[in-house]
């Protein structure tokens, strides 16, 4: 007969199941800032499945769970970084914009989606000018900058109303494929987990306390979707707020203290400190519950959080998220970090 522990573990595989299933289909949904109806739709249908109400801001976010007089709000963003056609080349290539701070040489050679205004898709690749080594000597060494990179259609175009008789028009999305993969050592790999994972991590949360939950608790769940380009959460954030929880990605790399198997908490980013009272409660907590657990200081970061207070919005904040390498390149995490960053909003929402 088996016993509480072995019914105690298989609950715990179950729900981490559910929250990489949550994870894979996000990343699966294009979402570029600009572009995020489809990824909001798809967290509605799920929190109006478990009978959690949700409201639109005008900007398109999502919010869910005690809606109508929160005291914390609980935040990640669901737009990712992406591009937009900026026109097309004599040569039948496309030229592009970046949305949101790409990382150019880890996306040369992403196949990528044009998605057009009337619904019709194309696919392409992500290239520098003149990419073939036979012909051009330089093609290793030089810049990879917007300016000298392009579109490759696969289509049949050589010059410039070849795409113009496609439908193909400037301000059309360009999308890059995630990749997501889950590997049998429990790492997460994928693009644009900043942040997909934190998305999949509160929602998770949301669901675990329930609509009765969410209103006992006062707690309020935001889905933003202009993170990547600087005003995700300038509005939107009820009234009756008075502290901010976001969660976002943790930082992975030289001379920063995350690990991909923890929960970053951070002390401080290029914005300033965050709330000294939250982060000291949520290391607290996560120390007390055996959270694994990084506090951390992030150079070369920006937040909702700090969005939220620079749009002058009277609130605590905090931030914490899942340790994440490569940020805004081919990312990875592990689903222990997914788990214990989900684990601390759920302790800190509880108490």
């Amino acid at each position: 007969m088996r016993g509480p522990a072995f019914h105690v573990r298989r609950r715990k595989e179950y729900r981490m199941q559910q929250m990489i299933e949550f994870l894979s289909a996000l990343s699966g949904i294009p979402s570029p800032s600009g572009m995020t109806g489809e990824a909001v739709a798809w967290l509605e249908r799920k929190a109006a499945a478990a009978g959690i109400p949700t409201t639109l801001t005008n900007k398109g976010g999502l919010l869910a769970g005690e809606i109508d007089s929160p005291d914390l709000v609980v935040a990640a963003h669901v737009d990712t970084l992406g591009a937009m056609v900026s026109g097309s080349n004599p040569d039948g290539t496309l030229s592009f914009s970046k949305i949101g701070g790409l990382i150019l040489p880890s996306f040369e050679a992403e196949y990528v989606t044009v998605f057009g205004c009337d619904g019709r898709r194309w696919r392409g690749t992500l290239l520098l000018n003149n990419p073939a080594a036979h012909v051009n000597r330089e093609a290793g060494s030089t810049e990879r900058k917007q300016e000298n990179m392009h579109i490759r259609l696969d289509a049949e175009v050589s010059k410039r109303e070849d795409v113009e008789s496609l439908g193909i028009r400037t301000g059309d999305f360009i999308c890059f494929d995630p990749r997501f993969e889950r590997t049998a050592t429990g790492f997460l790999k994928s693009r644009f987990l900043d942040d997909k994972a934190g998305c999949a991590a509160i929602l998770d949360a949301l669901l675990r306390l329930g609509a009765g939950g969410a209103r006992e608790h006062r707690a309020c769940f935001f889905f933003t979707n202009f993170e990547e380009v600087g005003h995700g959460a300038s509005a939107g954030i009820p009234r009756s707020c008075t502290r901010m929880l976001v969660t976002d990605m943790g930082v992975v790399g030289e001379k920063a203290s995350g690990i991909e198997t923890a929960v970053s908490i951070c002390v401080k980013d290029s914005n300033g400190p965050y709330d000294l009272g939250m982060r000291s409660r949520l290391a607290a907590l996560a120390a007390e519950r055996g959270i694994p657990h990084r506090l951390d200081v992030f150079p070369f970061y920006g937040s909702d959080a700090q969005t939220a207070l620079a749009a002058g919005h009277d609130i605590r904040v905090a931030l914490i998220g899942p340790g994440v390498s490569a940020s805004h390149g081919m990312e990875r995490t592990h689903e222990k970090g997914l788990a214990a960053t989900r684990d601390l909003i759920l302790a800190y929402v509880r108490e």
